[in-house]
């Protein structure tokens, strides 16, 4: 009887145990991904009129913006509901870099848009015959530049446009 005891026993265990690993990577997996909003290393260019007036890698996340025109409003992705976490964003990039790299840019709040439109970057406005364009790896974003979901290595650009 003890032989047969002690062999369910221990079958037992190393059932549990293997059951156990098992679901080790799984939790681990949904911990790392509830962290949405870690900070990505991107690479920023703004092009304005007359060339690149800035170029360089920014680490950044989603975070309240604050600028003169618009006031301080969160700028995280989940604005106007497009992520359901806050999430890195371009306009975060944009503002990162500017107190990083001590440089302005200003943009008015739509609440109805729930973002910012840029309306300046070191000082070049668009004005009412120019805005800026905002794309990720060479594509115009669909969204606004709070809403839009960066990943580490994305090529993000503010380019000034003329209409």
């Amino acid at each position: 009887m003890r032989r047969t005891s002690a062999h369910h026993t221990l079958i037992t265990a190393t059932a549990l145990g293997l059951a156990l690993a098992a679901s080790a990577p799984a939790v681990a997996h949904t911990q790392s991904a509830a962290d949405t909003n870690r900070r990505v290393r991107v690479t920023l260019t703004v092009q304005g009129p007359d060339g690149v007036l800035y170029k360089g890698k920014i680490r950044t996340r989603g975070h309240d913006v604050t600028t003169v025109a618009g006031g301080t409003h969160h700028c995280d992705g989940t604005n106007g509901a497009a992520n359901p976490s806050p999430v890195p964003t371009p306009t975060a990039a944009l503002d990162d870099a500017a107190h990083k790299r001590h440089f302005t840019w200003d943009g008015t709040w739509y609440a109805s848009f729930d973002d910012y439109s840029v309306d300046a970057i070191k000082g070049v406005s668009g004005g009412s015959s120019a805005y800026w364009n905002i794309s990720v790896n060479g594509a115009s974003t669909p969204v606004g530049g709070c809403q839009f979901k960066l990943n580490a290595g994305d090529k993000v650009a503010f380019t000034w446009t003329a209409f």
